[in-house]
């Protein structure tokens, strides 16, 4: 069951991840000194279809972990820089 819950959430999360990174001008990653959009693209489309195909607990679940490392690197490192190049610093 918690196998089953962590799948779920962290696919939700990748798909934000993904749909985020899809969503971010071109020039934002250039400004925030971060790969390009079609790199974190395929970073974040790739973790997804890895927690899609496989599950935590199953054979392949070092491909989901992976995915899931990958999505969470985008998560807590791309995107608040992203945020913060588009609006600015805040005080």
């Amino acid at each position: 069951m918690a196998y089953l819950l962590a799948d779920l959430v962290f696919t939700v999360v990748a798909l934000f991840a993904f749909f985020h990174a899809l969503r971010q001008r071109v020039d934002a990653y250039t400004a925030a000194e971060r790969m390009t959009k079609p790199a974190w693209l395929g970073i974040t489309g790739g973790g997804l279809a890895a927690m899609l195909l496989f599950s935590p607990g199953g054979v392949g679940s070092i491909f989901w972990l992976a995915g899931l490392v990958a999505v969470l690197v985008y998560m807590v490192d791309v995107r608040p820089k992203l945020i913060e190049v588009q609006r600015g610093p805040r005080w």
